[in-house]
């Protein structure tokens, strides 16, 4: 997978930002109360709870766009994975992955190093959509799909526009400031067009630390599209 003039400005941008990532993105989730290590759990879990309820049991896994390789050592043990592959355009970002987490088993490589090969049960992407440009979302749409073997899961995770808190810490955010966000039915149709089948789109984080002792209600508010978050779960066909 080549990347554009567009994409290696990504990969600069993220490379600058590589050794102060943990404290950029805490700073600006700080008004919600809660840490990085908060969201990056709650979204795992999720995916887990929707994964078990397919009866489907992953043991390999792409983390598409994985920073600094926390979510890559997270869904391994949530998931119990025997193979996780963590892709990013940032070659700051994967040297400090291999870092800290040499010894875990996962792989770290950036895209044009992973030739697809249709292996893979499950793959993630948390946030990385809103900086592919548009016109390129498409093929990497494709890409991840061809990563998958038929049948493998697809859970897309996007910061909801919808919700006025996901747009406030965005704008906090040193590394958002050019990104272009995806509303719910913009990523369900691009999802669709890839080839992909859609399983279930659910909503998270609709409360923050202060108010936490409501947030047992937050399952039952999964279809109201006002979570800080969304996942698309899609499933690429059998044939």
């Amino acid at each position: 997978m080549s990347l554009s003039n567009q994409s290696m400005n990504t990969a600069q941008q993220f490379d600058k930002h590589a050794d102060t990532y943990d404290a950029d993105l805490n700073q600006a989730l700080s008004v919600s109360g809660e840490s990085k290590e908060y969201f990056a759990l709650r979204r795992a879990r999720w995916l887990e709870r929707c994964v078990k309820k397919l009866r489907e049991h992953p043991r390999s896994a792409l983390d598409y766009g994985c920073g600094i390789g926390d979510t890559s050592i997270l869904l391994s043990q949530v998931f119990k994975l025997s193979a996780v592959i963590g892709l990013d355009v940032s070659e700051r970002s994967l040297e400090l992955a291999r870092l800290r987490h040499a010894s875990t088993g996962c792989r770290f490589s950036q895209f044009q190093e992973h030739a697809p090969a249709a292996d893979l049960d499950l793959a993630y992407c948390n946030g990385t959509f809103h900086h592919i440009p548009p016109d390129e979302r498409a093929a990497t749409v494709d890409y991840i799909g061809r990563c998958l073997r038929p049948g493998g899961l697809f859970a897309l995770w996007e910061n909801n526009p919808w919700n006025p808190g996901t747009r406030y810490v965005m704008a906090q955010c040193t590394f958002d400031h050019d990104a272009i966000t995806l509303t719910p039915p913009e990523a369900t149709r691009l999802l669709r067009a890839g080839g992909f089948e859609i399983v279930s789109v659910g909503y998270l984080f609709f409360f923050p630390r202060v108010l936490k002792f409501l947030r047992f209600l937050e399952p039952g508010f999964s279809k109201i599209p006002l979570g800080a978050q969304y996942q698309v779960l899609a499933r690429k066909p059998l044939a």
